[in-house]
């Protein structure tokens, strides 16, 4: 995802999700992914996968020093500054 797909406005329901998870994977060209969980007010589970740049942009723009500072934050809240 790239920080311009980051910006669009977001579905109806997004805006009550929330970070449950984060963590760095390998992406398919073998580079590092930040991978977001993030669990809706209804219950459902989805993720979010970043390229590095935009992983890096999502930790500034929470404030996060680790990418368990971001679990708990909504995510509207964090994207909102991209």
């Amino acid at each position: 995802m790239s920080t311009a797909a980051a910006k669009i406005t977001p579905s109806p329901g997004l805006d009550d999700a929330v970070v449950v998870g984060a963590e760095i994977v390998a992406g398919h060209d073998g580079a590092a992914e930040l991978l977001v969980r993030l669990r809706h007010g209804n219950g459902a589970l989805a993720s979010v996968t970043l390229d590095p740049d935009t992983g890096f942009d999502l930790l500034r723009a929470g404030g996060a020093e680790s990418l368990a500072a971001l679990v708990g934050r909504p995510w509207l809240q964090i994207i909102k500054d991209l």
